[in-house]
């Protein structure tokens, strides 16, 4: 696999000079796909301004330096995506990533406390021997669970230090959602209907924000019951 990647076509989800150079780090294969996901690398160097240069920021990270949902990540290469937990504990900064209005991933500044979870979204689910089943987040980590009273679609609150969920955030109407695709990315909104459509399209959902628009289902994801528990960039309310 390459190292670098040509940053006039790097994925348009990073915030990037793309003329000052020709080449940047490329993500590894990860957690997260190429066009969703920040090298760990250009966190520390271009977002966070933590040092000069690449070469800075590869010490920095391969000394256990930043851990990512609590774990250290030694590798400049670690594809960082939409809601991992970056914490610096030398300047004790915690952050976490999302999407702003015009579909980057952003920075958040979070407190200690609200660095201790991440809210995953189920993807999908497995059944397995034993009565138990397999829980299939969106950030690609499984949890086995013995009540299989979570629906695909929702999204659950993980406890970082334990791996527990601690609370669940149903795919419902009446459900607070980020919008994470679409010509409405990084708006909040409250689902008022959802539609399942009998073909091969994709199923829809009726937002109600600012103003009631549509989107696909796979574009929503709840962040709350009554108001939204993570804290979002000031631009994903007026761009």
């Amino acid at each position: 696999m390459k190292n670098h990647l040509k940053r006039i076509v790097a994925p348009r989800t990073m915030r990037i000079a793309r003329k000052e150079d020709t080449w940047m780090i490329r993500p590894s294969a990860g957690p997260h796909p190429l066009k969703n996901s920040i090298p760990l690398g250009i966190i520390i160097r271009d977002y966070l301004g933590l040092c000069d240069s690449y070469r800075e920021a590869k010490r920095v990270i391969s000394s256990g330096s930043v851990l990512v949902d609590g774990r250290p990540r030694k590798s400049h290469q670690y594809p960082c995506g939409f809601m991992d937990v970056i914490s610096i504990p030398a300047t004790k900064k915690d952050y976490r990533m999302v999407y702003d209005r015009k579909g980057r991933l952003e920075l958040v500044t979070i407190s200690g406390k609200e660095a201790s979870w991440k809210l995953c979204r189920i993807e999908n689910k497995k059944h397995l021997k034993g009565g138990h089943t397999q829980l299939n987040f969106h950030d690609g980590r499984t949890k086995l669970v013995d009540n299989d009273e979570y629906k695909t679609g929702d999204v659950v609150r993980l406890n970082l230090s334990d791996n527990k969920i601690e609370e669940t955030y149903p795919f419902k109407k009446g459900s607070i959602s980020l919008i994470i695709g679409g010509s409405h990315v990084g708006e909040t909104a409250e689902i008022s209907h959802l539609q399942t459509v009998s073909s091969s399209r994709a199923n829809l959902a009726t937002m109600k924000g600012a103003e009631e628009f549509f989107t696909i289902t796979h574009y929503v994801f709840p962040i709350g019951k009554a108001k939204p528990v993570i804290s979002l960039p000031e631009v994903s309310m007026n761009g």
